[in-house]
């Protein structure tokens, strides 16, 4: 069941986050992930929302997801981020 990887970050340094999506993406994609939504802004329908933009990717299951989060080559990636990027990140199965 496909299933989905939700962020929603504050950059403090541009420059830096960069370098980060750069390696993240593609490692991503090593887990059958793909970018479907870079950077969108929610408009919100009903209830309340703090405006930050969404980045939003497709797995092939929660599997892949859990796969990619707890690789160990993803650490040294991860820290591409710290220190510069307050992230939420949410994952859930799809319908």
């Amino acid at each position: 069941m496909t299933a989905y990887f939700i962020v929603q970050n504050t950059i403090k340094d541009e420059a830096q986050y960069q370098k980060y999506v750069q390696a993240v993406v593609p490692f991503i994609a090593t887990f059958g992930g793909k970018l479907v939504v870079r950077r969108a802004k929610v408009e919100v329908l009903e209830g309340e929302h703090d405006e930050r933009p969404v980045i939003m990717f497709e797995f092939p299951d929660m599997e892949a997801i859990h796969a990619f989060w707890s690789s160990p080559d993803y650490v040294p990636i991860k820290k591409l981020r710290e220190g510069i990027a307050t992230m939420n990140i949410w994952a859930f199965p799809g319908a």
